[in-house]
């Protein structure tokens, strides 16, 4: 049974200057974009948004920047998962100050050995420091990614020991029966799949929605497979989602999202990532447009 409000919401990208700063300006009118554009919410400084390659300082200075101008704190969610616990009880805290309260974690992804009961030490810490009922907090489960994981006797134990605080899930194995697996074990949590691959299944499965990069550009076209959950036209728009997202899962997305929407808008600095990424080469990001258009995809940005 399809959820009665699915919920799509895209990782966002930050966009950067060419001296490698956070472009402000360009940040909030690009979530604005997205808020206008299909996506019930964005997710600030996730994998999309580089989040770890930017210091602690300049991802609580664009938060405050993107409130100043209008952004509403509930439309927003935010990565502040860090190797080191006081950062991440910075940015929590940082967040929960400003009105957001809802903080997509990563586990300390350093020390690949991490257990699950350091693991858990982590988070009751996490939750325990802030000391604020008002948070809510996302697992965000990328091993692909991070390596280090959460296993499903660890989320019970901290759904247990933190019904409330304990919020949700964002799933990026990219694996639809993972992702239903969760959906069905914790009933009380928000399970996001990380890929619109299978949204329609997922959503007919009784799944919440989408937190997925390609968002960036898919939106509306997801939107669309949710508003259709429930019509025999569903499974179109489905189809092109779904060859959407794998084509640009034969790029680095990030390089390729950001090289896509230098080439469309015509702002050149659209395209800066920061290093150690590496822009997408023009001659691919002209064969990405290619392929786009041959799967009748239009970029409607701006």
């Amino acid at each position: 049974m399809t959820q009665a409000n699915p919920e799509i919401l895209a990782a966002s990208l930050t966009p950067l200057d060419n001296n490698q700063s956070i472009d402000k300006q360009r940040f909030a009118d690009h979530v604005q974009h997205l808020l206008d554009n299909g996506c019930n919410g964005v997710l600030l400084f996730g994998t999309t948004g580089e989040a770890n390659s930017f210091t602690v300082f300049e991802r609580q200075a664009a938060l405050e920047s993107l409130l100043k101008s209008g952004i509403p704190p509930a439309t927003l969610m935010v990565g502040t998962g860090c190797c080191a616990l006081p950062d991440t009880l910075a940015l929590t805290r940082h967040a929960l100050e400003h009105g957001v309260h809802r903080a997509v974690v990563l586990p300390p992804f350093y020390y690949k050995t991490a257990t699950d009961d350091g693991l858990y030490d982590t988070f009751a810490a996490l939750i325990d420091q802030v000391g604020d009922p008002a948070l809510r907090v996302y697992l965000y489960h990328f091993p692909k990614m991070a390596v280090v994981g959460f296993s499903s006797e660890l989320i019970a134990r901290l759904v247990a020991k933190f019904p409330e605080q304990i919020a949700g899930i964002k799933d990026s194995t990219g694996n639809r029966e993972h992702t239903e697996m969760l959906n069905a074990r914790f009933p009380s949590l928000k399970v996001y799949a990380g890929s619109e691959m299978f949204l329609l299944d997922y959503l007919r499965a009784g799944g919440i929605g989408c937190i997925s990069a390609t968002m960036n550009l898919t939106a509306r076209l997801a939107a669309t497979v949710c508003d259709h959950s429930n019509h025999a036209d569903a499974e179109q728009y489905q189809a092109q989602l779904s060859a959407v997202r794998a084509l640009f899962e034969r790029y680095p997305v990030i390089g390729a999202l950001k090289g896509l929407l230098a080439s469309h808008t015509g702002h050149a600095g659209w395209q800066n990532v920061r290093v150690p990424l590496s822009r997408l080469p023009v001659d691919q990001v002209v064969e990405l447009r290619h392929e786009l258009s041959e799967l009748n995809f239009p970029i409607q940005y701006g």
